[in-house]
């Protein structure tokens, strides 16, 4: 799923229940002999990456990349590589002696709640829609619920789809008609995010249409007219089989489907080059938003992965008109994040004179930031997300690291929500036709709830759409938030998870977990999948580095660009913390980072290869200098940088983990997981960083283990087995590494 950035990992980390034993692992970080070496003596070698270097210059400065052949994924060569790492990662998997009761033990606490649902969508009757997933269920499942009914209707089981043997079909993005008499769906095959939308007729379960393909779905969801007689979406241009990677993601177009004619000759509403109104780079991302009680239509232009955009706005009547008169409200100057639309007001989140941001509003009618009406004020609460209900505007909040919700009524009345149990708080679902919000409550060490938030009587109801899971309000379990000087002397929130009857005595195996990058904010949420670290005796500890959105545009800007390495520096300090507090030692302690968060776990195993006894690095960014080639290079440059300007490049350098590998450097035990299929981070990152560790690190040094997966992507679409089966295997590779006994 993508919401804020394309290479946003959405991990879902992990928390406890009775206490097991963990197996004996090693203290030594680098020592593999006993059972394992035994019981995969009889299994395939790790294969050898042949050395074929390239020497590109940037500015003056010559770079080797070695294993470059790698980037031609559909070589047979590379692909017959991938598969041997892939059979030798998981014969040493399978003879660990704890790997099968850990993925019992994942199975089970992930099945402690009946069932969960998510994406939940009300209609202004009452009418709901949802996404559900059932215990012992591999993948979400599509519910309609009428308001009159105590029992929802399955719309769309995504495993009855496809032929034996195909890869799986998961579901996307949906959004129903506003009288919920049709909906459109999005579905994608093996994790590669490749949508296509389809359209039901909800009463009767009938398609309509063909189905429309080539969707963008990064920023946008379908939305329908205030009829129901089609709608609004945006979509990629078809390209030639033969066209360059890099082409993939440019001039996305809006484009309007009435139903009952042929998506091919659906008309482009914007893109690139079609109105001087309308002055769009060819790497922009346009969607349409529209709101039934506002006679204006949105068009948000997202500018590759930054978090800045430009808006415009234009009567709803002339979207079908040879001219469109588009308004422009603001640019990417005006460093407007979000928006919410009330009737004529549209309501903005802005950075301008405002660090942890600000709410603004003016007219549709007649936008003018100048003259804007401020709602609330810059101080110290960061404001992350602003949606319109239909009785007031409600505002996601952070503060000391703890999620809050402002209601803003007509009158500029606001109000701070504060859910029964107080804990961490996040809007759940809003509707411009339906008074108040859902909204999820969680805390790090206890699970969710789903509260509807009645205004008129200020009350919050239990939905019941997550029912308590018997693991999800364990004791036991502590959680400590500490501030942790930086390199720089930087106060860096670090959040530390365990039992609560743990030694301080140095030994206990430490996961130190951060991302750091797009301003995203590594949020306090529960995780069944967790308990299964902590109750083996396991630290969890969440580094909230720069590069993030703890505190706002500036702890973004902090953390990208030229100012990557403060990532690292910052997890690099949080982890030296917890050595010198006693939690554990460098041979217990693992770096762990996804995606975008590649960088900071790459990058730390790196720089401190002394620090750490191991490193998980998921679907990772490890090759910065070759990422602006990709399909999701080039709309990352505004977060990363590129090579095509000095400083950029220098950047990009700092930040490259793979170039940072040395000879004679004997590097951590790492695991790197990635799915084959990932159109957001290129398997050949993690391929080609494995390849230089495992040549550094040799036979004799730690293991280096690829553990790639064909019918998988970047996470999102994975099945939940895809998901246990790889959190098993990351635990038990990190307590053989770490653990000492544990009892």
């Amino acid at each position: 799923m993508r919401i804020s950035c394309r290479w946003k990992h959405i991990t879902v980390v992990l928390l406890a229940s009775t206490i097991l034993s963990a197996c004996g692992g090693k203290e030594s970080n680098g020592d593999v002999s006993g059972n394992i070496a035994t019981e995969s003596a009889a299994g395939p070698a790790a294969p050898v990456a042949k050395i074929e270097n390239t020497t590109a210059t940037h500015w003056g400065v010559e770079v080797d990349d070695p294993y470059r052949y790698m980037e031609n994924q559909d070589d047979s060569n590379v692909v017959e590589w991938f598969k041997g790492q892939a059979e030798y990662t998981e014969s040493i998997l399978a003879g660990l002696p704890m790997r099968e009761e850990i993925y019992e033990r994942l199975v089970e606490l992930d099945q402690g709640a009946p069932y969960t649902t998510y994406g939940v969508h009300r209609l202004a009757n009452g009418d709901m829609f949802y996404m559900r997933r059932n215990a012992g269920e591999n993948l979400e499942k599509f519910y309609y619920h009428p308001a009159d009914s105590d029992s929802a209707q399955l719309l769309v089981d995504p495993e009855t789809l496809g032929a034996e043997g195909e890869q799986h079909y998961s579901l996307g993005i949906y959004m129903p008609s506003w009288d919920g008499r049709y909906v459109t769906y999005g579905l994608a095959q093996g994790g590669s995010e490749l949508t296509s939308y389809h359209i039901m007729e909800v009463a009767s379960g009938n398609s309509v249409d063909a189905p429309i393909d080539n969707i963008e779905t990064a920023y946008n969801r379908p939305m329908w007219t205030a009829s129901g007689n089609g709608f609004y979406y945006s979509r990629r241009r078809d390209l030639p089989e033969d066209a360059a990677e890099t082409e993939i993601y440019k001039q996305t177009m809006v484009r309007f489907h009435e139903l009952g004619t042929d998506p091919g000759e659906d008309p482009v509403i914007a893109a690139y080059d079609l109105s001087d109104r309308l002055p769009l780079l060819d790497t922009d991302f346009p969607s349409l938003w529209l709101t039934p009680n506002s006679e204006h239509a949105v068009l948000k232009v997202k500018h590759g992965d930054n978090n800045e955009i430009s808006l415009f706005t234009a009567p709803v009547d002339s979207l079908l008109s040879d001219d469109i008169p588009w308004v422009r409200i603001s640019d990417e100057t005006d460093l407007v994040t979000g928006f919410a639309v009330m009737g004529g007001d549209i309501y903005l989140l802005t950075a301008q004179d405002a660090p942890r941001y600000q709410l603004i509003k003016t007219k549709l009618a007649a936008p003018d930031l100048d003259t804007a009406d401020v709602v609330i004020a810059p101080g110290e609460i960061v404001l992350r997300d602003v949606v319109a209900a239909k009785d007031a505007i409600y505002v996601d909040t952070l503060r000391d690291g703890l999620n809050k919700v402002i209601r803003v009524g007509p009158d500029k009345t606001m109000e701070v929500l504060n859910t029964p149990r107080a804990g961490a708080e996040y809007i759940s679902s809003v509707s411009p036709e339906v008074d108040g919000i859902l909204l999820y409550e969680t805390s790090w060490i206890q699970g969710g709830v789903r509260y509807a938030y009645e205004p008129k009587a200020g009350t919050f109801t239990d939905t019941g759409m997550v029912p308590v899971g018997k693991f999800d309000n364990l004791e036991g379990f502590v959680v400590k938030e500490v501030l942790v000087s930086s390199h720089d002397g930087t106060q860096v929130p670090l959040s530390i998870l365990h039992r609560a009857d743990l030694k301080m005595d140095g030994s206990n195996a430490t996961i130190v977990y951060g991302y750091g990058s797009y301003g995203i904010t590594m949020d306090v949420f529960f995780s069944p999948i967790r308990l299964a670290w902590l109750e083996r005796g396991g630290v969890f500890a969440i580094a909230h580095v720069r590069g993030g959105g703890e505190y706002g545009q500036e702890w973004h800007y902090a953390g990208r660009m030229a100012n990557k390495p403060n990532t690292w520096l910052d997890l690099i300090a949080c982890a030296e913390y917890l050595v010198d507090k006693g939690y554990t030692a460098p041979a217990h302690m693992a770096a762990m980072g996804g995606s975008a968060g590649g960088i900071l776990a790459g990058r730390s195993l790196t720089a401190r290869p002394d620090l750490f006894g191991a490193a998980v690095i998921q679907v990772g960014m490890l090759d910065a200098i070759r990422a602006e080639t990709t399909t999701n290079g080039v709309p990352n440059i505004k977060e990363f940088g590129t090579v095509t300007d000095e400083e950029g490049f220098n950047g990009l350098l700092a930040m490259s983990s793979y170039h940072h590998v040395r000879e004679g450097v004997t590097y951590p035990a790492t695991i790197l997981t990635h799915g084959y299929n990932d159109p957001r981070v290129n398997v050949w990152m993690s391929g080609k960083m494995a390849a230089r560790l495992q040549a550094a690190n040799g036979e004799d040094g730690p293991p280096v283990l690829l553990r790639d997966e064909f019918d998988a992507g970047h996470g999102i679409g994975s099945t939940r087995d895809q998901l246990l089966s790889e959190y098993a295997d990351i635990f038990s590779f990190l307590f053989w590494q770490l653990a000492k006994d544990q009892h």
